[in-house]
């Protein structure tokens, strides 16, 4: 009997204990549980703002806009020296729509692209083929800004010469005499493609290129 009594008694304890326990561990939980919601927020609010663009990345980003702007207008302007007339279109990977792109890393590719079309362009614009011997010819042809009729220009060009190598330019500027040296020079290399250099015979001649 006492040890059916001593049995009952230690699994009542046991029981308490267990209890307890329980309680404990829910009470914990509780405790914690309130804070682990303002965690999840401010784990979200901080991708939010890695994920945005910072001010360094915009500012950057407008001033590659103007330097691609800038860029394309010079390659537009020697362009419009070497041919004699503006191009009709520029690549299509270097079109206006690549102003409008929005990943930071593909303007700045488009402004490093941009840069050195411009280069390249300026650069060829102002070698243009036999330059020496174009300013030679210019020596003994006449000033830049010769306006007599009827021939005009350093290269001494007649009206029918200027319309068919430098149509545009007779049609927007008027005769040589208002092109820049190089659009001068840029209009007789066109001519030399089909006559060399027969239109100068003499001064050609005495330059050794004749």
């Amino acid at each position: 009997m006492r040890r059916s009594i001593l049995a009952c008694g230690l699994l009542l304890a046991f029981a308490g204990m267990a209890t307890a326990a329980a309680a404990a561990t829910a009470s914990q939980n509780s405790e914690s549980s309130p804070s682990t919601t303002p965690s999840t927020g401010t784990t979200v609010a901080t991708t939010e703002a890695q994920t945005g663009p910072s001010r360094w990345e915009l500012r950057t980003a407008a001033a590659w806009r103007r330097h691609i702007r800038r860029f394309r207008s010079g390659t537009r302007h020697w362009l419009t020296v070497m041919y004699g007339r503006p191009p009709a279109n520029v690549s299509r990977s270097l079109s206006a729509r690549s102003l409008s792109a929005r990943s930071f890393g593909r303007l700045r590719r488009l402004e490093r692209r941009w840069r050195h079309v411009a280069h390249r362009t300026r650069w060829r614009a102002n070698h243009p083929p036999y330059f020496r011997a174009w300013l030679c010819i210019h020596r003994y042809e006449g000033s830049w800004a010769d306006s007599g009729s009827p021939y005009w220009g350093g290269l001494q060009m007649d009206l029918s010469f200027q319309q068919t190598y430098g149509g545009w330019l007779l049609r927007h500027k008027g005769t040589a005499d208002h092109w820049s040296p190089l659009e001068q020079i840029w209009v007789a290399v066109r001519a030399s493609h089909s006559r060399g250099f027969s239109p100068w015979p003499s001064t050609a001649r005495d330059c050794g290129v004749y």
